[in-house]
């Protein structure tokens, strides 16, 4: 590359480094390496989902930190205080309440209403438990979010004489000792203290027959079927048909949080729970369903179409690294395009001056052959022949030399 073109181009790349650091303003910060999801205790559901989240998101170079909780009113007071990135939400919990901090991802799974009995209790319905002590899930969680709805629609004292507000554990252990009646608990069908309480002798899961006015009536409820022998086929569990009532677990966020992040938690939500449950068909989960916050957007796109494009072919970073740096293409295509016009014409001007800088010479040396020795120019024109035969141009500029010494001689001979 001569000096010409090599200094053309350094002042088109400077123009463009220019422009890329301006435009490199509005790029999107890179997602965060580490967030931190509130699940629930380690015996239930959410803790187990949350380690294989935590399996998953590893594998793209991001670590999810997770944090035990009481259960979901908890996690929504730890969403709101900025201090967990996103949590796992009962259905129903935050129903009615709308914080434009907080959206949805999705739901992930139906997340059932269990009331257990004593086996010789004469208790069918919910509002037979009027008078019998009933333990309802801890102060916070989302049993007593769900169990004190039902039971203010039944008309059942809240005396706490009667409610006992008790962790799952130790509700299913008072109820396996006969210190109360019947327990609550909303938790996912592979918990193992449900299949430890379904495989009790001692204790018999309470049907909804009115299933339909439940979900009339609190709309985030949906009626499920524990079809009988599903449990234990061999000891045929349960022993008949048995009608559910059901929030949907749901993952909240930040509003704020990266739409990468966005995406690759729902691509773990996908794994995770697409290949259905006993109360849901393969692919019906995770859903835009069934949720209380409003979904996120970008939750929305790829719930309706899908990953996105980039990353249904590069690995995560490389999408995130295109995603954040395509915002850059439109303004350095729009200067790049006529850097690219230019060039070429440029390039020509600073060829075609460095020869065109002879001819003022030569002009000034023919109007003082009108008046000045002629031996003196003829002098001029040899040095000045000399200094063109040593000019180095590009060939294709060549014949522009050759003019130019066509020219010289022409006055030589008119001098």
């Amino acid at each position: 590359m001569n000096k010409d073109s090599f200094r053309i181009s350094a002042l088109g790349i400077f123009i463009a480094i220019i422009g890329f650091v301006i435009a490199y303003q509005f790029v999107e910060p890179s997602p965060p390496q580490t967030i931190t999801i509130a699940t629930g205790s380690k015996t239930g559901a959410y803790f187990k989902y949350g380690k294989r989240y935590k399996e998953i998101l590893a594998k793209d170079g991001i670590e999810l930190n997770i944090i035990n909780t009481q259960g979901s009113i908890e996690n929504i007071q730890l969403l709101k205080d900025g201090k967990v990135d996103v949590a796992f939400v009962q259905g129903g919990v935050g129903n009615g309440e709308r914080d434009p901090n907080l959206v949805s991802l999705g739901s992930v799974y139906f997340e059932p209403l269990w009331v257990f009995v004593r086996k010789n209790s004469s208790i069918k319905r919910l509002n037979n438990l009027s008078g019998q002590t009933v333990a309802v899930g801890a102060q916070g969680s989302g049993t007593w979010a769900i169990a004190e709805q039902l039971i203010a629609q039944n008309k059942i004292s809240t005396d706490s004489k009667y409610i006992k507000h008790l962790s799952s554990a130790d509700s299913a252990q008072a109820l396996l000792a006969g210190k109360v009646e019947a327990a609550f608990f909303v938790t996912s069908p592979t918990s193992d203290l449900i299949g430890k309480l379904l495989k009790s002798k001692n204790i018999r899961l309470l049907s909804f027959d009115r299933a339909p006015a439940y979900t009339n009536q609190m709309r985030y409820l949906s009626a499920v079927t524990l079809s009988q022998g599903v449990i234990s086929l061999s000891r045929n569990i349960p022993s008949t048909d048995k009608t559910l009532l059901a929030p949907a677990a749901t993952l909240a966020t930040k509003a704020d949080l990266h739409p990468a992040l966005q995406n690759l938690l729902i691509q773990a939500m996908s794994d995770v729970h697409s290949d259905g449950s006993i109360f849901a068909d393969p692919g019906h989960f995770p859903s835009t369903q069934f949720v209380d916050y409003p979904l996120s957007a970008d939750a929305e796109r790829y719930l309706t179409d899908g990953p996105p494009f980039l990353q249904r072919y590069l690995p995560f970073w490389g999408a995130v690294l295109f995603d954040r740096l395509k915002v850059m293409l439109v303004p350095l295509l729009t200067l790049m395009i006529p850097l690219i016009k230019i060039f070429p014409p440029a390039y020509r001007w600073r060829v075609r001056s460095r020869i065109y800088q002879w001819y003022d010479i030569l002009a000034d040396i023919e109007r003082r052959g009108k008046s000045e020795a002629t031996f003196h120019l003829l002098d001029e024109l040899t040095a000045l022949e000399d200094e063109v035969r040593a000019l180095k141009v590009p060939l294709s500029y060549t014949d522009e030399v050759y003019n130019l010494r066509l020219h010289i001689d022409l006055i030589k001979r008119s001098l």
